[in-house]
């Protein structure tokens, strides 16, 4: 593909998020060929994003942070997508349904760098990822798919819609970590507890994604910045509320981060 078909692809993409219209991959003729197509597509839809709502990049959400999640798809390595700086949300914020395709919560261990991990500094390794990080939170991510029809959607047509990202809320950042692998998270909705999960679920460690998306990046001449945000992966499957709730998440020794779902 070339670059105009590409932004092509972002058009349509952005058409369709404006008419809120449910999520069709992109299939027959107007099928992305490769996963690179896919991001290059991304990066023009996020670009035109942008520009309408006069806002800026504020960091990344990983996604496909289990091998489980890969395999169903069909691919070897996470996902990544841009997170907007107007949709970075503190916790307790409010999402209606009615505004959503489909909204579905991804209970997280966000991370905020303190320094740079620019393109040139690449390949990093687990040890300068970990350096870079200067703060941790548990985090809620809010995706939407849009009523997807999973049977039939593809890995290149989901990187392209920027991995569903609707929203990042996050709980009060550490500087001080205890261990991110042992460390627990817990779901709960309405005050009762509904899922568990801990960091080693996140590919061994949440630092593991990260130290992909560092080399991602680079990989694109694209690197990461001070102070950007990385949400890097659900501990626990996404939830998909079916009716109004509060969703807290709380991580062993980090504090906690809540929602309301109305």
């Amino acid at each position: 593909m070339n670059d105009a078909e590409h932004r092509a692809r972002a058009a349509t993409l952005f058409a369709a998020h404006r008419e809120r219209a449910r999520f069709e991959p992109f299939a027959g003729a107007a099928a992305l060929p490769t996963v690179a197509d896919a991001y290059a597509v991304q990066a023009h839809f996020v670009e035109r994003l942008c520009a309408a709502r006069g806002v800026g990049i504020a960091g990344w959400k990983i996604g496909l942070t289990s091998p489980r999640m890969q395999a169903l798809l069909g691919i070897d390595s996470p996902i990544a997508g841009a997170v907007l700086t107007d949709r970075v949300r503190a916790s307790g914020a409010r999402y209606a349904r009615a505004d959503h395709g489909r909204l579905g919560l991804e209970c997280e261990i966000a991370v905020r760098l303190g320094r740079d991990l620019p393109a040139h500094g690449a390949p990093y390794d687990f040890d300068a990822v970990a350096d870079a990080v200067a703060a941790v939170c548990a985090a809620i991510e809010v995706v939407d798919d849009r009523d997807a029809d999973y049977a039939v959607t593809d890995i290149g047509s989901l990187v392209a819609d920027n991995c569903w990202n609707a929203g990042l809320v996050l709980g009060e950042f550490h500087a001080a970590w205890p261990d991110l692998a042992a460390i627990e998270g817990v779901v709960h909705v309405d005050g009762a507890v509904v899922d568990r999960g801990h960091g080693a679920d996140v590919l061994g460690h949440p630092f593991v994604p990260l130290q992909w998306l560092a080399n991602h990046l680079a990989a694109q001449g694209r690197g990461l910045r001070a102070g950007d945000l990385v949400s890097t992966g659900s501990l626990a499957p996404t939830r998909f509320p079916g009716a109004p709730e509060r969703c807290r998440f709380t991580l062993e020794g980090l504090g906690e981060v809540e929602l309301e779902i109305a």
